[in-house]
């Protein structure tokens, strides 16, 4: 009996949904996401990154840690994990 491997087959075929997706809401700087987890945060919450809100930019580190996939290193990881949390937190006492 042989499976069917579709999600290996997608990946060779380069139907990655993640590569076509462009964004204009954002526009962090060239090498914000090299920096530490304070410095992302700060960044992405600023109106001038984030014209919709902390929320907008929650949403582009989670979304540039799933970019990176597995390219990714822990430590780099754990790092934007870490800016998503803060800005998080951020939000959550905004909100009250």
């Amino acid at each position: 009996m042989t499976r069917k491997r579709t999600r290996t087959r997608a990946r060779r075929s380069g139907k990655r949904w993640v590569r076509s997706v462009n964004t204009q809401s954002t526009f962090p700087a060239e090498g914000l996401f090299t920096k530490d987890a304070r410095t992302i945060a700060r960044a992405m919450a600023s109106k001038k990154v984030s014209p919709k809100g902390i929320g907008s930019g929650i949403r582009m580190i989670q979304y540039f840690i799933n970019r990176g996939g597995k390219n990714l290193s822990a430590s780099r990881r754990r790092t934007l994990e870490r800016a998503k949390r803060i800005l998080q937190e951020r939000r959550r006492s905004e909100d009250g």
